[in-house]
């Protein structure tokens, strides 16, 4: 077992994600003992679907896009459903965070529809990445080479199609974070 007790990982969400693409990711996450952080648009439990039509669990965010400091950590995690990343796009401190993250070299993971914030904070072009077939086109429009995997790790970048990928696109976060902890400096 993984032992990231000293990585701190950081989702953002907002109602409509995409249920098993938040809570199976933060699950593994912290059974391998990374700390991890839900950041939304405001402090209210966000709205959790099973599909696009199906509500299901609801979880409190943590903190505020608005608190977020891309500093305090090692990793990022979008989670898909199509109204959550949509909501996301239009927000600019969520463009921030996934721009800093980017520009900082540090792991950023994004599964389903969730490209499509990258697509948005235009950090893709030239870059390899999969996502749900809907928005491929999206990302090929913002530069992207697209190909139809279960995950693809294009440096920093991790990515996967859908919720089936989920045991794949954990493992991959879980491999870079310990390449990254492994690479960092001891005190």
């Amino acid at each position: 077992m993984a032992d990231l007790s000293q990585a701190r990982v950081l989702i953002l969400a907002a109602d409509g994600f995409e249920t098993v693409e938040l809570f199976e990711p933060k699950k593994a996450l912290e059974a391998a003992g990374a700390k991890v952080t839900l950041a939304s648009i405001g402090k209210d439990p966000i709205q959790g679907m099973k599909g696009d039509i199906n509500k299901a669990e609801t979880i409190t965010p943590d903190i505020t896009l608005e608190e977020v400091d891309t500093d305090d950590y090692d990793a990022l995690v979008l989670p898909g459903g199509v109204a959550n990343p949509d909501k996301m796009r239009l927000e600019d401190r969520a463009l921030d965070i996934v721009t800093e993250f980017m520009e900082d070299g540090k792991i950023v993971a994004a599964i389903c529809h969730a490209p499509w914030l990258l697509a948005e904070a235009d950090v893709i072009d030239g870059r390899q990445l999969t996502s749900f077939p809907s928005i491929r086109t999206d990302l090929e429009n913002a530069g992207a080479d697209v190909v139809d995997e279960e995950v693809v790790v294009d440096g920093n970048l991790i990515t996967s199609r859908k919720p089936d990928d989920i045991p794949a696109f954990n493992a991959a976060i879980i491999a870079a974070l310990e390449e990254e902890l492994a690479d960092e400096p001891v005190d």
